[in-house]
């Protein structure tokens, strides 16, 4: 087996089909490859020995990568994670126990093919956002070796960086999903709240709590989340994962609008080459076509001073609180530490911090509303080893600056790499959208991925193919001709449901334009023709997708919704008419647009 075999998705599945390999003999050298890296890197607090893994490799005999979307993939489980017949310890002994049954996740992905290799590194009890905060040992970075993996994820993210599993499973609270991504080359997909099912883990904050996807590129994120995303009778927290925001909705990005923090509140706690690197983000996504909208971003660092200096930390107390009261030094001096509060917190504190909190959030969703998703750096700069030796709780709370206010405020999040610093380390930004936009996100990270081209984890070179429809998200875009139009009749129809308008433009030359029949209101009929056609001038607008039925219901025949071509080669769901309408109707192509037949009729 080749050191530095292709573990991503698409290159396992081809290497299984033509028989370059088969899951017992990759899965061999990847428990031989882990062993060596472990003394050094620490990320594994148990690998599963050849006879544990032997059960899962024989339920794939006789089946074939035809059958499974995920057949002989390998894949790491965050040590806080259940898998059956496992110890679970959220990295500490004395908490340790062993689950009969797996987490929900887990039992889904073995299902469809994949092979749990072991149980990996974390932050005691999640706790940390730089993988240092564990007995059995701290996790170093992947790529320099005077920095940290990130945490609290920090096992898992190493088992994906160093190339001895595909994808692995991470959980994050404020962060620990997404600041190990950025540290060692990866993507990190922070679904939203209840998109992934959360039995079977150990809580760190059981309302905020998710579970997180580490891989090599945004497009294996998007299959994995497909492929899992389901609504869970064993999870309370479990939420149905909308239509708008399935597997399709990955796609490439179109022109779309996104929020920087304003200068003022960037913090790249006195690294010289993080603001070069933000920039340098800020104009990728806007060769991609997006347009940048300056955010003020107080009241999400707001939410974000909630998460430890609020009531929350009382949450996390609830599960590992018992046990530092019976024998605290089985609880680590730096957790103790973040802990000692939570006794104190009463009930009266918790509810005004929620309000507080949900005053918070309506502030920031009302500036999320009129974005397609905001830009942040994932970290402001990376810490080194010695600097968490002397000052812990400082330099992890600078790590968590652009993370922790996330899962409170609700949100979806997908951390991507941008670039290299001068020293090696990886550098990179996050995505993030309104919930239930994940698709949404991972294509425009796809599109960055491809359009900067960096080396993968590994070194591996990035050669994708862009994906074949739009990327879609939480809001409908609609094409409309006439009444609809900005200041017109009918245009409160749209307005009235939350609609924005994105741009004036107009149609392919493939169009004629009618007044048809009858009104008030006069109405336009636009109608696609092989011949004689013309481009009409069109607005693009956009509304929520659960108000796009609604709108749909009220059209009168003879028009309806279909595709309409824009002149730029884009389809966009828009105003149509049947022919039969057009009885009666005046040919009004010529003036080019229903905004100047108003006004050539005075």
């Amino acid at each position: 087996m080749p050191h530095e075999f292709d573990l991503r998705l698409d290159a396992l599945r081809a290497a299984y089909l033509d028989g370059r390999t088969t899951p017992r003999g990759l899965i061999a050298s990847l428990r031989a490859k882990a062993e060596a890296l472990n003394p050094e890197y620490r990320l594994f607090i148990h690998l599963l020995s050849a006879e544990e893994i032997e059960p899962y490799l024989a339920a794939l005999d006789g089946k074939s990568p035809a059958e499974l979307p995920l057949y002989g993939v390998p894949f790491a489980i965050k040590d806080n994670i259940d898998l059956a017949g496992m110890p679970t310890t959220a990295a500490c002994p004395a908490f340790a126990y062993v689950p009969e049954s797996s987490a929900t996740l887990v039992e889904q992905l073995i299902a469809l093919g994949a092979i749990p290799l072991g149980k990996t590194n974390l932050d005691q009890f999640a706790t940390g956002l730089n993988g240092t905060r564990s007995p059995y040992g701290a996790c170093r970075n992947s790529l320099h070796p005077d920095y940290p993996s990130g945490g609290s994820s920090s096992g898992s993210s190493l088992a994906v960086a160093l190339g001895v599993a595909s994808f692995a499973l991470g959980t994050d609270t404020a962060g620990s999903g997404r600041v190990p991504a950025a540290l060692n080359n990866l993507v990190g997909l922070k679904a939203s709240k209840g998109l992934i099912s959360t039995a079977g883990v150990v809580p760190a904050c059981r309302t905020l709590d998710c579970v997180t996807y580490f891989t090599a590129t945004a497009r294996e994120a998007s299959a994995l989340l497909a492929l899992t995303a389901r609504l869970d009778p064993r999870d309370d927290y479990s939420r149905a994962n909308p239509l708008w925001n399935e597997a399709s909705a990955f796609g490439t990005p179109r022109p779309f609008r996104f929020g920087v923090p304003r200068a003022q509140d960037l913090r790249f706690f006195g690294c010289s080459e993080g603001p070069l690197q933000f920039a340098a983000a800020v104009r990728q996504l806007e060769a991609l076509g997006g347009t940048s909208v300056e955010v003020d971003f107080a009241p999400f660092l707001e939410a974000a001073r909630l998460l430890y200096e609020g009531p929350w930390v009382a949450e996390r107390y609830s599960v590992a609180g018992e046990l530092l009261e019976a024998n605290p030094e089985a609880v680590l001096p730096v957790i103790r530490a973040v802990l000692a509060k939570a006794p104190g917190a009463t009930a009266v504190e918790a509810f005004r911090a929620q309000y507080r909190l949900q005053a918070i959030k309506a502030i920031c969703d009302r500036a999320m509303a009129e974005l397609d998703c905001v830009l942040t750096p994932t970290i402001g700069r990376p810490v080194t080893l010695a600097e968490l030796h002397a000052e812990p709780v400082l330099r992890n709370a600078e790590l968590g600056y652009y993370t922790n206010f996330m899962n409170l405020l609700d949100y979806a999040a997908v951390a991507v790499p941008t670039g290299v610093m001068a020293n090696g380390l990886p550098w990179g930004v996050t995505l993030f959208g309104r919930a239930f936009t994940d698709q949404y996100l991972l294509g425009l990270a796809d599109a960055v991925q491809r359009q900067h081209a960096l080396p993968l984890a590994g070194g591996r070179a990035l050669q994708l193919p862009a994906p074949a429809g739009p990327a879609r998200h939480d809001k409908a875009r609609v094409v409309v001709c006439g009444a609809h139009l900005d200041g017109l009749p009918l245009n409160w129809q749209l307005r009235q449901r939350g609609g924005r308008l994105v741009e004036a433009t107009r149609s392919a030359p493939h169009y004629k334009l009618y007044a048809l029949a009858g009104g008030p209101p006069l109405r336009p009929g636009m109608l696609r023709v092989a011949e004689g056609g013309a481009a009409i001038e069109v607005e693009v607008w956009e509304l929520p997708s659960t108000e796009l039925g609604s709108f749909l219901t009220g059209i009168p025949a003879p028009l309806g919704l279909g595709k309409v071509e824009l002149a730029d080669g884009r389809w966009e769901t828009g105003f149509i008419c049947d022919a039969y309408g057009l009885e009666g109707a005046e040919d009004i192509t010529a003036c080019g647009g229903w905004r100047a037949w108003l006004q050539a009729r005075g």
